[in-house]
């Protein structure tokens, strides 16, 4: 199994020090019915069910080259600051060393012309979000939670995801053609809903393991080298209806503002800084994510951040994209 995708979706977070990373997303839309889940440990103490929603959108992932942003900069301007224009409502673009990643729905794919430029994977991809539910509570699933219930299960029926970290939340994508695979495993862990015409629907449980791939257990044969750039890293959001406020900013940091990885110290191992930039507008909701240095770019008043303010490293799988199958 292999975080598929270009280097933008293998970057994991750090932090440099304690503290709270993120307030809670909204809470999604509680689901009808019941079912077996997680139970809390202790006497007295919650059920906690976990529960996979899968989301409307059907996501295709392009990784832009560089020199080809040029083609691209009136499609990116539309997605970026008129979505109502493209009806796009699952957008993120990543800024790279290496290229411009993108995901986008079926009505953003519409807006990017094909080129030279622009790599398309095959797959078509679907998005899951992951929630507890704990007596009335309703909270986000954390990535530590998710790896463990989600991430490794399927690894272990060679079903490849991305995953998409934002402000709000965190997404798991999988190819379409998996989800047979993907409800199989999870069902026994999970109250599984399909989301139809903005509604959740329960996903009938199939116990049958006919025409599934075993698990295979085993370490991979594949290593990666790991990096840890020094730039320090926030997470921000901001209100949308401040968007045209940061848009010029914003413009100039996405296509006028690259510059080469600086090297590392003598004896040091990669480079010191990176650049890393990525945007997300997912169902109205915005989320950014950037170093600190660019961060000071922007009107402070205007970004939200945590209350601790805190700050992230960034921890590199790969020096390079790796693909989809890796």
């Amino acid at each position: 199994m292999g975080l598929g995708g270009s280097a933008a979706e293998r970057a994991a977070w750090t932090r440099p020090h304690s503290g709270s990373f993120k307030p809670p997303a909204p809470p999604p839309r509680p689901a009808p019915g019941g079912g077996l889940g997680l139970v809390g440990g202790g006497v007295g103490s919650a059920r906690t069910v976990m529960e996979l929603h899968i989301l409307e959108h059907r996501v295709r992932v392009l990784s832009l080259a560089r020199p080809g942003l040029w083609l691209y900069t009136h499609p990116l301007i539309k997605l970026l600051f008129l979505p109502r224009r493209s009806r796009c409502k699952f957008f993120s673009l990543t800024e790279t060393p290496e290229d411009y990643t993108l995901m986008v729905d079926e009505e953003g794919f519409k807006e990017l012309p094909p080129s030279e430029f622009l790599q398309v994977a095959e797959a078509t991809w679907l998005v899951l979000n992951v929630s507890s539910h704990s007596g009335a509570a309703v909270q986000a699933a954390g990535v530590t939670k998710i790896a463990r219930s989600v991430i490794a299960p399927l690894a272990e029926h060679n079903v490849s995801v991305l995953m998409l970290s934002t402000y709000q939340t965190d997404f798991i994508l999988v190819r379409e053609q998996d989800l047979s695979v993907v409800i199989h495993t999870l069902s026994q862990e999970f109250n599984i809903y399909r989301e139809v015409g903005g509604e959740p629907v329960p996903v009938a449980r199939d116990d049958s393991s006919n025409g599934f791939p075993r698990s295979q257990h085993g370490p991979s044969p594949t290593v990666h080298p790991i990096q840890s750039p020094q730039n320090r890293f926030c997470v921000l959001t901001l209100d949308p209806e401040t968007l045209p406020a940061i848009a010029t900013t914003l413009i100039d940091v996405l296509f006028y503002s690259y510059s080469a990885p600086k090297e590392a110290a003598s004896g040091g191992t990669g480079p010191s800084s990176i650049t890393f930039f990525a945007f997300s507008l997912i169902e109205g909701y915005i989320s950014i994510v950037m170093d600190a240095e660019t961060q000071k770019k922007f009107p402070s008043d205007l970004l939200l951040t945590s209350s601790s303010g805190e700050l992230w490293r960034m921890v590199r799988i790969g020096g390079q994209p790796l693909g989809f199958g890796a």
